[in-house]
């Protein structure tokens, strides 16, 4: 479809319609939709750092002090996020996606001297920003902020030795994340090798450590009211299925039968069944099934329909709840991310 001129219409959205016009444009939006192209309908994405970019530095165009708080609310309803994208978090879950990615956008544009900030999570636009604008561009990203000196030293650029590459961790166009997201996913690559190499390990060892490592895991997840208690708990092999039983608090009220497995393969369904049966037959209510290999859907599945309630632990999972309680692992290198402490720069 084209208008008399023969430009294009910009794709129209519903949600794109402010609440006092959607009435009044509400015809003129079904004849659009019906020349709606198929990839008009993708859900839409949260946008990358730098796409937020250009939207940041034209919303300060203005020349009035804005607040990312504010930012953050314009540019959802520009992108037609939804509250679900908006409440997407990173993996750490300390931070939203999107908030942190505004905050990146606004980070850079003020190292290149486009942005100026007189106080924290406030921005207003500079007469470099304005000149850039003025230049009309499609899209302001990393490359175009890399003429400025500035922005070069900030990214490091500047400090490289003669002859030297400059640090660069992919095509600065192509870098959709923010330093904190990247900084993230290493951590999670290097986590999910430290829990592989850990499964490894307790896959080697003896049945003897493994009825050991669940009794220290355990312990370290605040179950059981001391280790001599934990240790009675934990090795009565073939009593119905049952492997131990443990308090669930330090005063002994409520009691969890345990199973522990150190299997190679796939823990199906009818094992699981047993595991029940024998908790009914105890009239127990609550049970752990542990694991070093992983459960089939189906005794998941099960697990979900049974009227006690059993946690299953495959391999996986055995591995990352010894690295959250610091079982079997020791630190090898802290990182302190900082900020600017904002009470220390008031005056009294």
């Amino acid at each position: 479809m084209a208008t008399g001129r023969g430009i294009a219409p910009r794709p129209l959205e519903y949600r794109d319609l402010d609440p006092s016009v959607r009435l009044r444009e509400s015809h003129a939006f079904r004849r659009l939709s019906r020349h709606r192209r198929p990839e008009w309908r993708r859900p839409v994405a949260i946008p990358d750092f730098q796409s937020l970019m250009l939207p940041v530095l034209e919303l300060a165009a203005d020349g009035k002090e804005h607040a990312l708080a504010e930012a953050r609310e314009i540019l959802a309803q520009r992108f037609g996020l939804t509250d679900v994208d908006r409440a997407e978090l990173l993996p750490s879950g300390r931070q939203r996606r999107f908030d942190n990615r505004v905050a990146w956008a606004k980070v850079h544009l003020a190292q290149a001297g486009l942005l100026s900030s007189r106080r924290r999570a406030y921005f207003e636009i500079t007469q470099r920003g304005r000149d850039v604008l003025s230049e009309r561009p499609q899209r302001v990203d990393i490359n175009l902020l890399e003429r400025f000196e500035e922005f070069r030293q900030f990214r490091g650029v500047g400090r490289k030795a003669p002859g030297d590459q400059a640090p660069q961790a992919r095509d600065a166009s192509g870098a959709a994340e923010t330093p904190e997201e990247m900084l993230e996913q290493a951590h999670e690559s290097i986590r999910a090798e430290l829990a592989q190499e850990l499964l490894e390990r307790v896959k080697a060892g003896t049945p003897q450590f493994f009825e050991n490592l669940v009794l220290e895991l355990l312990l370290k997840m605040g179950y059981g009211r001391n280790r001599a208690e934990a240790g009675r708990a934990i090795g009565r092999s073939g009593d119905e299925g049952i492997d131990g039983i443990i308090s669930e608090d330090r005063l002994g009220l409520e009691t969890i039968y345990i199973q522990a497995k150190r299997w190679e393969g796939t823990v199906g369904r009818p094992e699981i069944q047993k595991f029940v049966g024998a908790l009914h037959g105890k009239k127990a209510r609550k049970g752990v099934f542990l694991t070093t290999g992983t459960f089939s859907a189906d005794a998941r599945d099960y697990v979900s329909h049974v009227d006690s309630r059993v946690v299953l632990i495959d391999g996986n999972e055995l591995a990352g709840y010894m690295i959250d309680h610091d079982l079997g692992v020791t630190p090898r290198t802290t990182y302190a991310i900082k900020r600017v402490d904002s009470d220390y720069f008031v005056d009294e």
